[in-house]
C-alpha cells in the first residue's frame, strides 16, 4: 500500500535524523546502531539492516511486506558529551507506538539546546588543564603559566574558528602555531637565556587541548565491536588531526630553535606531598576535558575525580618501579572500571566519563621529543621516543577495552 510505505519512509527518515546526530555528537558507531535499534522497534518496524561509515549512513526497514531504503550524510563532526547522553536516554525511554513526530519534536529540542558553557569558560578551562599537565610532566612555574595562556588561547580560537566553519585539519594547524608560538614568545620574553627542558614540557602542554581522544578511543570500541569501515575511517581521521597539531608544532619548534628535548621523569620513591600535588593536578585536567566536551556540572566532577584517581594510581605505579605502559594500563583500567559504576547514578555514557579522564595521561613527553628529534634529524631517538609514545597510548586504549570487557558481559559474548 503506497499510504504504508510514505509511513514508513517517514518513519526511516526520522531514525537516520537520530543516528546523524548522535554520530556527529561522536559517539561510537556500535551505540548508534544499539539505539537505532531500540527506537525502531518501538517505532514498529520490524526489521532495521544499517550500514555505518563516518560520514553517513545507509538503512533499510522493512514492515508489513513493504521495505524502504534511505541514506543520509553525516558532517560536520564534533564532540558532544551531554548530546550523546540526552540522545541515548532517549532511546532507552522509548516506548512501544513512538510516533516519527514525536521523536523529531525530541531531536529538535535536544538539538536547540545551547551550550553549557560559555567561550570564556571553555577557553579558562582548557588553560588550566595545559597547566595541569606542564605541572605533572616536570614544568617550571614560568613553564606551566605560559602553558595556561597559550593553551587557553589556543583553544578560543579554535572554537571561534569552527564558528565559521572552517576546515578542521586547516584550524588544527593553525591553532597549534598559535598555541604554541604564544607559549615560546611569552618564555623568551622573560626568560632570555634560552629554552630548557621545563620550558620543553610546557610547550607541548600548550597544544595537549588538540588530542583527538575521542575519535581515537571511539576508533579502537569500534573496531572491537566488528565496525570496522567506521572504526577505521575514524581512526584516520583522529591520525590526521594529530598530524596536523604536529605540523604546525613542528614548524614553531623550528623557528623557535627548541633544541632541547625534555628527559622523561626516572622512578623514584613515593613522596605524599608530591602525591597531592599531583592529584590536585590530575583533577584539574579532568575537569578541564570534561568542560571542553560540554559535560554537565556533576559529570565534570565525576570526570575530575576518575582522572584524580587514575592518573595518580599511574604516577605511584612508575614511583615504584613499574615501566609507564605498564602503569598506564592499571591506570586507564582503574578509570574504566569506576565509570562503570558511577555512570549507572549519573545516568551519562561510559565515553563521557572515560576519555577526558585518561586524556591527562597522554604522553606529550615522547610526541615531543619526536617532534624534535626528527628536526634534529636524529632518527633513531626520534623513533625510540615515538615507540614509547605509542606503546603508552596502546595502554591506554586497551585499558579502556579491558574495563569493558570486565565489566561488560555482551561484549565477551558478541566479539
Amino acid at each position: 500500500m503506497p499510504n504504508q510505505k510514505a509511513m514508513l519512509a517517514e518513519a526511516l527518515e526520522v531514525l537516520l535524523r537520530f543516528g546523524t546526530v548522535m554520530l556527529r555528537a561522536g559517539d561510537t558507531a556500535f551505540r548508534v546502531r544499539d539505539s537505532m535499534s531500540t527506537l525502531a522497534t518501538s517505532m514498529g518496524i520490524e526489521s532495521l539492516s544499517l550500514h555505518i561509515t563516518l560520514n553517513g549512513m545507509t538503512a533499510t526497514v522493512r514492515r508489513g511486506g513493504e521495505h524502504v531504503t534511505l541514506a543520509s550524510e553525516v558532517a560536520p563532526l564534533g564532540i558532544n558529551a551531554w548530546r550523546i547522553g540526552a540522545l541515548e536516554r532517549l532511546a532507552r525511554s522509548s516506548a512501544p507506538g513512538l510516533a516519527p513526530k514525536t521523536l523529531a519534536a525530541d531531536l529538535d529540542a535536544i538539538e536547540a539546546a545551547p551550550p553549557i558553557n560559555s567561550l570564556i569558560t571553555v577557553a579558562a578551562a582548557i588553560g588550566l588543564a595545559s597547566g595541569a599537565f606542564s605541572y605533572l610532566n616536570g614544568g617550571d612555574m614560568l613553564g606551566t603559566a605560559a602553558a595556561i595562556a597559550a593553551g587557553g588561547l589556543g583553544q578560543a580560537a579554535r572554537m571561534l574558528l569552527f564558528r565559521r566553519r572552517l576546515n578542521q585539519y586547516a584550524v588544527t594547524t593553525l591553532c597549534a602555531i598559535l598555541a604554541s608560538g604564544f607559549y615560546c614568545l611569552v618564555v623568551a620574553g622573560i626568560f632570555s637565556q634560552g629554552f630548557g627542558p621545563s620550558h620543553a614540557v610546557g610547550f607541548i602542554s600548550s597544544v595537549l587541548f588538540l588530542v583527538p581522544g575521542f575519535p581515537l578511543v571511539a576508533s579502537l570500541l569500534d573496531l572491537l565491536q566488528h565496525q570496522t569501515v567506521a572504526g577505521v575511517a575514524r581512526l584516520f581521521y583522529g591520525t590526521l588531526i594529530l598530524l596536523a597539531a604536529s605540523f604546525g608544532l613542528s614548524l614553531v619548534a623550528a623557528a623557535a630553535g627548541l633544541a632541547s628535548a625534555p628527559a622523561a621523569s626516572a622512578p623514584h620513591g613515593v613522596e605524599l606531598v608530591s602525591v597531592l600535588w599531583r592529584a590536585g593536578a590530575s583533577f584539574v585536567g579532568g575537569c578541564g576535558f570534561a568542560i571542553l566536551y560540554n559535560s554537565s556540572a556533576r559529570t565534570v566532577l565525576a570526570v575530575g575525580i576518575l582522572a584524580l584517581l587514575g592518573n595518580d594510581l599511574r604516577l605511584v605505579l612508575h614511583d615504584l618501579g613499574m615501566t609507564l605502559p605498564s602503569a598506564t594500563f592499571f591506570g586507564t583500567l582503574a578509570v574504566g572500571l569506576l565509570a562503570s559504576l558511577v555512570r549507572v547514578r549519573l545516568h551519562e555514557p561510559r565515553i563521557a566519563l572515560t576519555v577526558p579522564g585518561i586524556i591527562i595521561m597522554t604522553p606529550g613527553i615522547y610526541a615531543f621529543q619526536t617532534i624534535v628529534m626528527l628536526n634534529q634529524g636524529d632518527v633513531l631517538a626520534a623513533i625510540q621516543a615515538g615507540a614509547m609514545c605509542c606503546f603508552i597510548v596502546g595502554a591506554m586504549a586497551i585499558g579502556l577495552a579491558a574495563a569493558r570487557f570486565i565489566s561488560e558481559r555482551r561484549w565477551i559474548v558478541e566479539c
